[in-house]
């Protein structure tokens, strides 16, 4: 009786622990815990001053690539 009672319980567990690691696989891969809000804020508080620095490391960074393609070439 109690080792039929021990078995039960043990498959139950699981049969629990592995539907649980089936729903977080499956929220992961379709995104559920990406943080769309923190992306939004981020737009809406970033500075001018950030946004040329960006735009400034974006520019350089092209130009860097150019010039490697440039030699390459060579």
């Amino acid at each position: 009786m109690i080792d039929d009672t021990l078995f039960f319980m043990l498959m139950v567990g699981l049969a629990v622990s592995g539907l649980m690691l089936l729903l977080f696989i499956w929220a992961a891969k379709s995104g559920q815990f990406d943080d769309s809000s923190k992306v939004t804020q981020g737009l809406l508080f970033d500075s001018e001053d950030d946004l040329n620095d960006a735009v400034k490391k974006e520019n350089s960074i092209k130009e860097a690539k150019s010039q490697i393609n440039k030699k390459g070439k060579e």
